[in-house]
């Protein structure tokens, strides 16, 4: 008698798994990409919407919008996509971070161009949604260097800005140091403290999207050559130091934070 219920409890039980993990198996499966680039797309569109939409905001309501509210905004915009849809594509948001990533090990290179280009499209489309309903020019929203400083040291700044952005990200999915979804704090904190003290010296993009779509939008890319320079050359230092920090990368924490954990790609040798 006593084993009725129990087979009764293991048949829910098994139900109650196969609906449940049933709807995964399309995350899981690499045809499902898509959903993943949808993902990055939109993240990357709503991050820009903030970044490049405060001073477009501020530049049709003068006075509406500080500096400090400027740069602030996409740091927490940042640590809400993480939050909401980090599990489904990483919530890269940045082709800079994407690279690291590869470089790294957690993250396949074959994906890289997908995510770029999706990252790209979304910048855009945001700048180009901002440029219609704000009736502001799409330059407004764009970074610059500023008035005195050179070329150099602007992809010297930008160059550090990232090391400082990709260190934090790297660390935070990596071993021990992983710390899951509270990881989206020091993302977001690190943005909106970059900004606040180099904003006026680049606008602290650390991010070639970022600047790409009000580049795109007002036409106008004299200056973007910078903001992929600088990036792509933090990027890669901070993944130096990450092996020299850490070591190889390409172990499960990695992979499932850069990639999204519910669809992870780990070595073989990190299986169970």
């Amino acid at each position: 008698m006593s084993d009725e219920p129990q087979q009764d409890d293991s048949g829910i039980l098994a139900w109650l798994d196969r609906q449940i993990t049933a709807p995964m198996r399309d995350f899981r499966d690499p045809n499902q990409e898509w959903r993943r680039l949808f993902s990055e797309m939109f993240g990357t569109f709503l991050l820009v919407i903030v970044a490049a939409g405060a001073p477009m905001v501020g530049r049709a309501f003068p006075g509406s919008i500080n500096r400090e509210a400027a740069v602030v905004a996409p740091g927490l915009m940042v640590m809400a996509v993480i939050l909401f849809m980090g599990k489904v594509s990483g919530a890269h948001l940045n082709p800079a971070v994407s690279v690291a990533f590869a470089a790294r090990g957690d993250f396949p290179w074959r994906r890289v161009p997908g995510y770029v280009v999706v990252q790209l499209i979304g910048a855009a489309l945001a700048a180009l949604f901002l440029r219609g309903v704000v009736d502001v020019s799409a330059a407004f929203g764009s970074t610059y260097v500023a008035t005195g400083f050179s070329g150099g040291q602007a992809f010297l700044m930008e160059a550090l800005l990232t090391l400082g952005l990709v260190s934090v990200i790297l660390g935070t999915a990596s071993g021990a140091q992983n710390i899951g979804v509270i990881g989206a704090l020091g993302v977001g904190g690190y943005i909106a403290l970059a900004g606040l003290w180099a904003s006026p010296i680049t606008g602290a993009s650390m991010n070639p999207a970022r600047t790409f779509g009000p580049d795109l939008a007002s036409g106008n890319f004299s200056d973007f050559w910078l903001y992929v320079a600088g990036p792509l050359t933090g990027a890669a230092i901070a993944v130096a130091l990450a092996y020299v920090l850490r070591g190889p990368g390409g172990g499960r924490t990695g992979s499932t934070t850069a990639q999204g954990s519910l669809f992870p790609e780990v070595r073989r040798s990190d299986a169970p």
